[in-house]
């Protein structure tokens, strides 16, 4: 499958109504990038796409829609080596500009060394390049919150610092102001403080009890947590306690 045909394919595959929904999510990006193919489709095309040589359609960026950068972190995802893993990530990573083709990815390659990955992670934490920081939360909330947690890993995120993404430099590959950036990079603290908060309650916990979130990340983490099945009510009531 050539990158013109991996087009044509999306196209295909076209749901004008989801396009419209999904659209509406993704308020700083034109709606005219965005074809409108669902998630469970585009991993299926980028199984098949992944099969062939997709060097090509890697190096060429930035892509035309919204469904290619999406087919583009599927297929790197799917890389077995680690070090041609880390190089088409940190390769795509400045172009990446909005919240979706951030989230839901898990390259397990980057796992073959996790003293490497986790020094990747922390110097995309300090990007001023806001998805590039999103995309590393994201990292440290798939990967190590469970059996490779570190404690130090909630001193990273939350030394965060999302002033850095004011409305006047985003860092993004087009040079684009939007202004929901900042809002983005907030929200994924806050998603990953919670889901801490869940999975690691007495490491996290002092964070919010010793309000060293930022006030909107702060109350944003606390909703969040309570909105959480996995947070017992009796620590519900100690969130709310603190709001």
């Amino acid at each position: 499958m050539t990158h013109a045909k991996l087009v044509k394919r999306l196209l295909a595959e076209q749901d004008l109504k989801y396009r419209d929904f999904h659209a509406s999510l993704l308020p700083n990006i034109d709606k005219k990038s965005i074809i409108g193919v669902r998630v469970p489709t585009m991993r299926k095309i980028a199984k098949e796409f992944a099969a062939v040589d997709v060097a090509k359609f890697l190096d060429k960026l930035p892509h035309k829609y919204f469904e290619e950068n999406q087919v583009h972190l599927f297929v790197v995802e799917r890389i077995k080596d680690f070090d041609e893993c880390l190089r088409r990530i940190e390769q795509f990573l400045p172009y990446i500009d909005n919240w979706a083709v951030c989230d839901g990815k898990a390259p397990k390659a980057l796992l073959k060394d996790e003293k490497r990955f986790v020094s990747c992670i922390e110097k995309w934490l300090k990007s001023k390049h806001p998805y590039t920081v999103r995309f590393g939360v994201n990292m440290l909330m798939t990967f190590f919150l469970d059996e490779r947690f570190n404690a130090r890993q909630l001193k990273l995120v939350a030394a965060i610092d999302e002033n850095l993404f004011d409305d006047s430099d985003t860092g993004c590959a087009d040079g684009k102001v939007r202004a929901t950036d900042r809002y983005y990079v907030q929200m994924v603290i806050a998603w990953f403080m919670a889901t801490a908060l869940a999975k690691q309650w007495d490491a996290t916990f002092p964070y919010i009890k010793g309000r060293k979130l930022s006030p909107w990340i702060h109350a944003k983490t606390i909703q969040k947590a309570c909105e959480s099945y996995r947070i017992t009510q009796e620590q519900k009531e100690i969130l709310r306690g603190l709001k």
